[in-house]
This record gives structure tokens, C-alpha cells and sequence, in this order.
């Protein structure tokens, strides 16, 4: 039988976390709990003050120390650390003492730290009711992250989409629109070119839409090819396309950029063996014409600029100027 008329078994599942010392401090018997926090150290025949320290309250060093202060909470830690732990210090018939520890506040830690589960705990220790209560905590808090990633993933995608031309992968009149507008408001130079393909109609009915669509993915294609990464390329009609050329407004190297657009359009596109044959014309303006740029003037003289440039031939690029008729 034990100390307190148990057995050792009994005392061992009612308070595993439990130290006896004798009435010299050396310590008779522990708790298994104590034994997976010690970590190899054997408590068994050891000094109790050489292995713990008492934190408060100040000046418990001996066992009169200890005795003097049964009943009260004690703070105290392993000298080689580790763990912290709440103590209460009772005597015991034999002469020594029985002291019982616990976690306090630091549990979570020290579950972690240690690798216990609830078997290292008393049945009845509200420890256990916490630890369940921090696991699901965080079980839920993870999934609670999981979703807001998720709904952030899924915000960003319907952002992207809402900007987005579903067929070509290009941006949207809507992207444009915004783009545009922060371009003007930023007075920083910039360049658009309005570009109508040519004979895209006669690709609709003579091969179907099928062709059609396959045509203006191919024309995304050699846009973006031709345009830098900062560029914005937007499909704003069937077969209309609208640049934005940020920085850009030296009319030489602009001709030139329409000009390779204009040449790659003018290939053959096969489409189910069958070659369809397009071409394209591109009106053009700079921000540097205009006192004040506003999106809407400079949308319609690139128009302007269109309309010239499909006048005078097609297949070919038109820059705007204040003497071009209004259209």
C-alpha cells in the first residue's frame, strides 16, 4: 500500500504527475507523467532541489522551506529545463512530503514539447477537456484559413474573369476602360492603337464560326507576341482590338510595332486545311498631341485614325492628326 493507503497504481492514475520526498528531500517515488517529462533523468534517490528549483515563492531551498509553505501554490521548473509547473506541497504520516504538479497555463506547450496525450493526465484533470478544446480550436481555426484562401483564390479568379475576353484570353473593353482611365489621370505618356481586321467576315461565312473564333485566337496570339509584357491588349468588339502602349509615343517606333503587327496578320491562318486569309489596318495616337489626354478623345481619334487607314487601302497603319475628317 502507499503513502496515503492507496496503492502505488491507484496514486499513479489519480495524480501521475505526483513526487513523494522524504523527510531528507530525496525523492521516493513519481508519477509515470514525470517520468516522459525527465527525459532519461532518474528521479529516484535524487536530491529534489538539486533536480527542481522553486521560483516563488522566494527563498524555498530545504525541506523546512517547503514544509512551511504546504498548502500554498508553488512555481517551480527542472534545473536542466524544459518544464515549468504549479506545485502544491502537502506532508504526508511518514514524515515527508507529497507534492503534486501540474502544467498551469503552459500545458499546450508542454503537451507539445513532450508528446503526451490524455493517458498522461488524470481522468477527471479539466486538462484534458482543455486540450480537446485547443485541438479543435485549432482544427477549426486551419479550416477557417482554408476557406479564406479559398475565397480569396476565388474573388481573384471572378476579378480576373470579369477583365478577361473569355475566347482570346486577351483583356476586356471593361480592362481597357480602367486601364485607360489611371494611364490619363497619370498624364505619363502612352500610345493607342485601334485595329479592325480585314475580310474577318468573309472567314465567318464562307467557313463558320468555328473558323471565325479560331482566327481571333490566332490574331491574340501574334498582339501579344508583337506588344511588351506591360502592354495592354484588349479584344473590344468582334473583330476589333484596342493596344495600350504605356511610355510609348515616339510615332517611328509605334509605325513600326503596327507595321509587324499588320505583316503577321497577313499570313495565312489554316484553319481545318483550309487557309483563311485576313489582314488588318491600325489607326494611331499619342497622349503627347493632347494639352490634358482624356480616355474618350484619344478612343475616338484613334478611330478617326482607323477609319483613314482603312480609306486608303488597308493593310496598313495611320497616325492622328487634327486634320483628318471626323467621323
Amino acid at each position: 500500500m502507499g503513502r496515503l493507503g492507496l496503492s502505488t497504481d491507484a496514486i499513479a492514475r489519480l495524480m501521475p504527475m505526483h513526487l513523494h520526498l522524504s523527510r531528507n528531500g530525496h525523492i521516493t517515488a513519481h508519477g509515470p507523467t514525470l517520468t516522459k517529462i525527465a527525459s532519461g533523468t532518474p528521479l529516484i534517490g535524487n536530491n529534489f532541489f538539486d533536480l527542481f528549483a522553486v521560483r516563488r515563492p522566494a527563498g524555498v531551498a530545504a525541506m523546512a522551506d517547503l514544509i512551511a509553505h504546504q498548502g500554498a501554490r508553488l512555481h517551480l521548473g527542472l534545473r536542466a529545463g524544459g518544464a515549468e509547473f504549479r506545485g502544491l506541497a502537502m506532508p504526508d504520516l511518514s514524515g515527508g512530503i507529497m507534492l503534486n504538479l501540474s502544467f498551469g497555463i503552459g500545458v499546450v506547450d508542454a503537451v507539445r514539447a513532450h508528446a503526451l496525450t490524455d493517458a498522461d493526465f488524470a481522468a477527471t484533470d479539466l486538462t484534458v477537456e482543455l486540450l480537446y478544446l485547443v485541438e479543435a480550436k485549432r482544427a477549426v481555426l486551419g479550416e477557417l484559413q482554408r476557406l479564406n484562401l479559398r475565397l480569396q483564390g476565388a474573388k481573384s479568379h471572378a476579378e480576373e474573369l470579369a477583365l478577361t475576353d473569355t475566347l482570346t484570353g486577351l483583356r476586356n473593353r471593361r480592362a481597357l476602360d480602367v486601364a485607360l482611365m489611371q494611364a490619363a489621370a497619370a498624364r505619363a505618356p502612352f500610345a493607342l492603337m485601334h485595329l479592325d481586321l480585314d475580310r474577318f467576315k468573309s472567314v465567318n461565312d464562307t467557313l463558320g464560326h468555328a473558323a471565325g473564333d479560331h482566327v481571333l485566337r490566332v490574331v491574340a496570339k501574334v498582339l501579344s507576341d508583337e506588344t511588351r509584357t506591360g502592354d495592354l491588349v484588349a479584344r473590344v468588339g468582334g473583330d476589333e482590338f484596342v493596344i495600350l502602349l504605356p511610355g510609348m509615343t515616339d510615332v517611328a517606333s509605334l509605325t513600326g510595332v503596327a507595321e509587324r503587327i499588320i505583316a503577321g496578320l497577313a499570313q495565312p491562318i489554316i484553319f481545318e486545311s483550309r487557309a483563311c486569309q485576313i489582314g488588318a489596318s491600325v489607326g494611331l495616337t499619342v497622349s503627347t498631341l493632347y494639352p490634358n489626354p482624356e480616355a474618350e478623345v484619344m478612343l475616338h481619334d484613334a478611330d478617326i485614325a482607323l477609319y483613314a487607314a482603312k480609306g486608303a487601302g488597308r493593310g496598313r497603319v495611320v497616325t492622328f492628326s487634327a486634320h483628318m475628317p471626323q467621323v
